[in-house]
C-alpha cells in the first residue's frame, strides 16, 4: 500500500490559532477554509510511497536536518494566491528567508533518488488559508469581491520538520505527523 507524503513545517498552536481567527474576516467568501490543525508550510510533495521508501524519506529528512539549525519565520501578508493568476487561494505569505530556502533545497536535492519530482515552478513558501471555489468565486461581481491584502506580522522559531501523511477524505484531507525531526542546534 502507498502512502501519501509530504515534508513540512508544522506551527505552534498560538500561531495556528491567530491564522485560524483571521478566516472569520471573510466567512462571506466561497471558500473552503482549511482545518486549524492542518496550517503548515510544505517543504517538499513526495507523493505516494511505500512503506520502504518512506522509511528512506525518513532517514533522508534525519540527515538533512543535520545540516540545519532552527530558524525564525515572520509571516507578513494575508492575500489571494498565486500571484498574477486568476485566484485560487487564500494565503498567507512570509518574509524571504535564507535558512528556509536552504532547508528546502537541501530536501528537494536530497530527495531525488527517490521518485521524488521536482517542482516546475520554483519554490515560493505559502500557508494556505483556504481554497476558492473557484466557479461561486468567479460569478461574484469584481467590484463586490472582498479585497484580501492585510499586512501581519506573526513570528516564530521553526525547531523541527515533520514526514506527514496526507489522507483524502470527503471532509478535506486529514494529516498524521509520522517523525517529527529536529534542526540541529549546531551546523555541520
Amino acid at each position: 500500500m502507498r502512502r501519501r507524503i509530504f515534508i513540512a513545517i508544522n506551527f505552534p498552536e498560538n500561531i495556528k490559532k491567530r491564522l485560524y481567527e483571521y478566516q472569520k474576516k471573510w466567512i462571506d467568501l466561497p471558500c473552503r477554509w482549511t482545518k486549524k490543525e492542518n496550517i503548515h508550510i510544505t517543504l517538499a510533495f513526495l507523493g505516494y510511497l511505500t512503506e520502504e521508501e518512506l522509511l528512506k524519506a525518513i532517514d533522508i529528512t534525519k540527515e538533512v536536518t543535520l545540516r540545519h539549525g532552527p530558524f525564525s519565520i515572520n509571516l507578513i501578508k494575508i492575500l489571494y494566491g498565486p500571484p498574477k493568476k486568476p485566484p485560487r487561494m487564500v494565503w498567507i505569505e512570509g518574509e524571504e528567508s535564507e535558512e528556509l530556502g536552504k532547508l528546502q533545497m537541501d530536501l528537494e536535492n536530497s530527495f531525488k533518488g527517490l521518485q521524488y519530482k521536482k517542482e516546475a515552478r520554483p519554490y515560493a513558501p505559502h500557508i494556505t488559508l483556504g481554497r476558492l471555489r473557484e466557479w461561486e468565486f468567479r460569478r461574484i461581481e469584481p467590484e463586490e469581491k472582498p479585497e484580501i491584502n492585510e499586512k501581519i506580522s506573526l513570528n516564530f522559531f521553526v525547531e523541527s520538520i515533520e514526514v506527514m501523511e496526507s489522507e483524502l477524505k470527503k471532509t478535506g484531507p486529514e494529516y498524521t505527523i509520522l517523525e517529527s525531526v529536529s534542526l540541529s542546534e549546531k551546523i555541520t
